[in-house]
């Protein structure tokens, strides 16, 4: 019997490697892309995302992951990307730090 189910993510095309294709983010860390691999999928355009690990003997620990999109798909994914960034900062998400009150004597103890 033919298998007739194919997921969302198996009929989702990648781009493929003969066209022209641009990079449009990189990060360190991959948690990071695949929130961008996310928002691009949600608009449907079709991206790859990989690895852009350096020669680990001459840059130990040094990489990173980066999204290629078709070239006619560039400034739309980059205009999408901007405008997340922007909501993220406008909302506070991108605060990396709490803010902790500093207290300059111990409380007293009853």
């Amino acid at each position: 019997m033919p298998e007739s189910s194919n997921t969302a993510a198996e009929t989702r095309r990648t781009p493929d490697p003969n066209e022209k294709l641009v990079k449009i983010f990189d990060t360190e860390q991959e948690s990071e892309a695949m929130v961008v691999k996310g928002l691009l999928d949600s608009a449907e355009i079709d991206n790859d995302i990989t690895a852009a690990a350096m020669v680990q003997e001459m840059f130990p620990g040094i990489g990173g992951t980066i999204i290629l999109v078709r070239e006619e798909d560039a400034a739309r994914a980059q205009s999408l990307i901007a405008e997340y960034r922007q909501s993220a900062t406008d909302s506070g998400a991108d605060d990396d730090t709490a803010e902790i009150e500093a207290i300059e004597e111990p409380p007293a103890q009853a």
